[in-house]
């Protein structure tokens, strides 16, 4: 990335540049263009996770891809990552687990999610994943507008305020059909929670299947509760707010 350039204005002009390109075309450059860093793609292999790994194993298969193993994933999850890694000869995966010192003192008995959501997520999502993108400029995410909430107005290109990095969101203005239609366009195999109800799918205990009366297919992370985000996408436990961007 080019050291002089504010990263705002350099995100500003890209969101003014792609705005009408296609996903696979912001992907390639953001995976190409040697002025946008090095990046990885963080992915945890959900309902929707397919089609930007597919995506990068076409452009890049040597992209790092990181994976955050909470150990308190859906056993289905496991498999899937498994099995879809190979399928897409994805050639740097990386399995990011939390600190097993800090899982020993702060939550040896894997109850803290019951006691405190946001810490649980802090310890096993939000800490390991910092650690894991010491070095790189910036990373790809698969939000879309149409989850809803503070991911409404998602542009392709943000800046993570507090970090100095990027995150881009090739996917940010795809609708379901478009989701559906790449995946039997290219036959990529769905998780197999999805049929049982699970359109967003996170971690075993925090995750419970969306009813006919939810019209948010996040409706099942953390239900019953003031919870929408597992903390990734925050900066010191707030949202952060970019311009348009959430």
């Amino acid at each position: 990335m080019q050291p002089n350039e504010d990263l705002g204005t350099r995100v500003s002009g890209l969101n003014d540049w792609y705005r009408l390109n296609s996903a696979t075309s912001v992907l390639r450059h953001a995976l190409t263009d040697p002025a946008a860093g090095q990046l990885a793609l963080v992915s945890s292999f959900g309902a929707e996770s397919v089609v930007l790994l597919h995506m990068v194993s076409v452009i890049d298969r040597t992209t790092p891809v990181i994976f955050l193993d909470t150990e308190l994933l859906f056993a289905e999850t496991l498999v899937y990552q498994q099995e879809l890694s190979e399928r897409l000869g994805l050639k740097d995966l990386r399995i990011i687990r939390a600190d097993p010192d800090e899982v020993q003192a702060t939550d040896p008995e894997q109850s803290l999610h019951r006691r405190d959501t946001d810490a649980c997520c802090t310890l096993r999502k939000t800490r390991p994943l910092a650690r894991a993108l010491d070095g790189f400029d910036g990373w790809i995410t698969g939000r879309k507008r149409y989850q809803g909430g503070a991911r409404a107005t998602l542009d392709f290109f943000e800046t993570e305020e507090g970090t100095g990095r990027m995150k881009v969101n090739p996917l940010a203005h795809w609708r379901p059909e478009d989701v559906r239609t790449y995946m039997e366009e290219n036959r990529l195999p769905k998780h197999p929670l999805v049929a049982r109800g699970y359109p967003s799918i996170g971690c075993m205990p925090c995750t419970s299947p969306v009813t006919d009366g939810d019209t948010d297919p996040r409706a099942g992370r953390w239900r019953g509760q003031d919870k929408t985000e597992c903390g990734i996408h925050f900066v010191d436990g707030k949202m952060i707010r970019t311009g348009e961007n959430a």
